[in-house]
């Protein structure tokens, strides 16, 4: 089979189109002939050498696929040869195939192709997992969510409104937030011209900035509130004021799905099934698409990803 590698670190352009060995289904494993996959900033650590796959990955790029079963393993039940399926991984999306633990698979839902099903099992484990199984998110509360134009933001928005709290975003631009507001947000924050802590406390906040937000997180947190950290793209390393956050009562979590153990990622993926497929199928929650391009041209997708410039997912197709 061919797959993107990564031969040597760098920017877009080390990211090789190649002939690698096809994967073979362990135990408890299937193998996915894949029909699409989709670009998550983690591939872009990975392709400059910042954030290597968990022991026993596939070495190359791709967090999630969606495509049909083309191997059952021993010790799988509940799948077989032909079914159309999403799945959540530790790497190899970006290739034609993609041995899968039978754990992290998802039917392709209805009403859902099988290419744009492919948007779906990162950014849905993801905010489940933070939102709702380590924050809590209740009805009646409010979910900030830095990012809201992102892949993982237009889900949480999603899913916040469908459980009904109040929902605000940040984002760099009046496009972006009217893509928020299409999905549901109620309360609309541009980074570039506002202060997000002086428009909004929340009881729960999602964040992907990491350091340079950590302070004024704090500050916008709710008594009681919860912040969930998922990303270091503002920086590793900040200053916590322990005094205000014992003063609220309020909780810092920081969290990541990639190198969890594979029975901590099947009950995530087993709760994203019965509680987000659900409003999937029944047209209340959409994965939100900016673009698809060929696999082949996974340089360019990760140049669209690096720059933001995209809303939602950006997808890369083996057809």
């Amino acid at each position: 089979m061919y797959a993107i590698t990564i031969p040597q670190p760098g920017g877009p352009e080390a990211l090789t189109w190649a002939e690698v060995p096809d994967p073979v289904a362990g135990d408890g494993e299937v193998v996915v002939e894949v029909a699409a996959t989709a670009v998550n900033r983690a591939d872009l650590l990975q392709r400059q050498g910042f954030y290597d796959p968990p022991p026993g990955a596939a070495p190359y790029p791709g967090l999630e696929c969606s495509g049909r079963i083309a191997e059952v393993g021993p010790g799988v039940s509940g799948w077989e040869v032909g079914d159309e399926v999403c799945a959540l991984l530790a790497g190899g999306g970006y290739a034609q195939k993609v041995a899968v633990p039978s754990g992290q698979l998802l039917p392709v839902p209805k009403g859902i192709d099988l290419v744009t099903a492919a948007a779906l099992p990162e950014v849905t484990a993801t905010v489940w997992s933070n939102v709702f199984l380590t924050a809590h998110l209740r009805p009646g509360e409010t979910l900030l969510v830095h990012g809201g134009s992102s892949g993982i933001g237009t889900m949480a928005v999603q899913l916040g409104k469908a459980i009904g709290a109040t929902v605000a975003v940040t984002a760099g631009s009046a496009e972006k937030l009217a893509a928020c507001r299409e999905l549901g947000a109620d309360i609309l924050i541009n980074y570039r011209e506002q202060e997000f802590d002086k428009l909004v406390t929340a009881d729960v906040i999602l964040d992907i900035m990491g350091a340079k937000y950590l302070g004024r997180n704090v500050d916008t947190l709710a008594v009681n509130g919860r912040l969930v950290i998922i990303g270091l793209q503002g920086g590793v390393s900040g200053e916590l004021n322990l005094a205000t956050l014992l003063s609220k009562r309020a909780a810092v979590v920081a969290t990541s799905l990639r190198p969890r153990p594979l029975d901590e990622k099947a009950t995530i993926v087993a709760a994203v099934r019965e509680h987000v497929w659900p409003l999937i199928e029944a047209g209340g929650v959409r994965p939100v698409v900016d673009r698809t391009l060929p696999l082949t041209e996974a340089a360019e997708a990760h140049r669209v990803v690096d720059g933001s410039t995209h809303i939602g997912k950006v997808l890369l197709t083996t057809a």
